[in-house]
């Protein structure tokens, strides 16, 4: 079984940027996407950002240019640089990683101010 700390949230202003890490611990098993998704109040969980263990990259539109994902796979740690945020980024930010099952972190909130 894989456990996923995240840790990096917090409140910024707009405009502002902050840089989340997710440690995944545990594994029995390759870990192979890892990634972050984020689901603001009343809205459902989107995706923002995933990278393979080749490092292959996808953002979501919303993101794109500004979000920049990245991984230490000895570390098995994957972080997501977040910059020149806009109040609508404000959500629970969770790390994702796929292995033997889904697993998924408790989450950390990410609040930007305008």
């Amino acid at each position: 079984q894989v456990q996923l700390l995240e840790s990096g949230g917090g409140l910024v202003q707009a405009g502002g940027s902050l840089r989340l890490s997710c440690l995944a611990s545990g594994s029995r098993f390759s870990i192979n996407a890892m990634g972050w998704y984020r689901q603001a109040p009343g809205k459902q969980r989107e995706l923002v950002a995933t990278i393979t263990s080749r490092g292959f990259t996808y953002y979501s539109d919303s993101v794109k240019g500004r979000f920049t994902i990245s991984r230490d796979n000895a570390r098995k740690t994957v972080y997501l640089q977040m910059n020149s945020l806009k109040p609508e980024d404000t959500a629970v930010y969770y790390c994702n990683a796929e292995s033997d099952y889904s697993y998924w972190g408790q989450g950390t909130q990410v609040t930007v101010s305008s």
